[in-house]
């Protein structure tokens, strides 16, 4: 696969990895005390494969900790959240599937960064 594009966040990271019509594949690095914002999305689900570390996700009323190898499905409009409160970094590699994957299809509810407007 190649990398098609890097974005820097408060808590981390993504990578695109890959990308078609009706999916898009990305690596998620969390740093240590990072969270994602709660959200939804009205067009896509998401998979998420843990693949480093052992973070909180919160998928619909549900929240965890997850560890290596687990994986999570959020389906199209279900509130989500990831957090990492350890001290290493979290990766996840996320697999979107949808009619529409930009990244406005984020709907923020909660947002320590303040990026909710």
């Amino acid at each position: 696969m190649t990398e098609l594009f890097t974005e820097h966040k408060p808590w981390g990271y993504y990578t695109i990895l890959d990308e078609e019509k009706e999916y898009k594949v990305k690596k998620l690095v969390v740093n240590p005390g990072g969270r994602l914002s709660l959200q939804v999305h009205k067009h896509r689900s998401e998979f998420w494969m843990v693949v480093e570390g052992n973070p909180v996700i919160l998928c619909g009323g549900t929240a965890r900790e997850y560890s290596v190898g687990e994986n999570v499905f959020i389906p199209v409009e279900t509130k989500h959240r990831l957090e990492n409160f350890t001290g290493s970094r979290v990766t996840i590699i996320e697999i979107q599937r949808g009619a529409y994957l930009g990244e406005d299809d984020i709907i923020r509810l909660e947002d320590v960064y303040n990026r909710i407007q």
